[in-house]
């Protein structure tokens, strides 16, 4: 019998944004962050929620993020 189960290669499969800023802010911090991918929703005032809204509506800030996830992994 065959498992038809495949793992993903895909390093963002199972990773909501929520979990991937967190660990981001974990990693770098909120400065260093603001630093590393320059948008106001890391430099003023930051908080996860707010990135979050941000991010949600900004294809190009989240594939920033995503890609700085991706290559610290």
């Amino acid at each position: 019998m065959e498992s038809t189960t495949q793992k993903s290669n895909d390093p963002l499969h199972g990773k909501t944004l929520e979990v991937i800023v967190k660990h981001l802010v974990d990693h770098y911090g909120w400065e260093e962050l603001g630093m590393i991918i320059p948008i106001n929703c890391f430099r003023s005032n930051p908080s996860v929620q707010s990135s979050l809204k941000f991010l949600r509506k900004t294809p190009w800030a989240r594939k920033k993020v995503e890609d700085l996830y991706v290559s610290i992994q």
